[in-house]
């Protein structure tokens, strides 16, 4: 399972070797200015919507990308019965092609809190 972590002015998240199989990376950094919103949600893997390139193991698990037709394109790495987060982000011109990330982390409540601290949201 994924792990996030803030330091500074950017959000790093961490994949697991699974993770890293299907999304081509080992981590993603973001700045913490692009954040717009970052949700607590019980049930992540409800989050991850539209066409995909990844992994699905119905009911169980999702890694990959979705929205990959149409947008929102989400960066998801999520499992049944872990607590995740739901993060929207302001895509720019040099960054990540990724508008949304939806993560199963143990840590999310924390994070969540965390995260919305350093943004002034909470």
């Amino acid at each position: 399972m994924a792990e996030m972590k803030v330091s500074g002015a950017e959000l790093t998240v961490e994949f697991s070797r699974r993770e890293q199989t299907w999304l081509h990376r080992s981590s993603l950094t973001v700045p913490l200015a692009s954040v717009r919103q970052v949700t607590r949600v019980d049930r992540p893997l409800s989050v991850a919507r539209g066409s995909r390139n990844g992994l699905v193991v119905s009911g169980f698990a999702k890694i990959g990308f979705w929205g990959v037709m149409v947008g929102p394109r989400q960066l998801v790495a999520a499992y049944r019965g872990k607590p995740g987060l739901h993060i929207l982000l302001d895509r720019t011109p040099d960054g990540e092609k990724v508008d949304e990330l939806v993560l199963s982390l143990d840590d999310a409540d924390q994070l969540a809190e965390l995260v919305g601290q350093r943004l002034g949201k909470s």
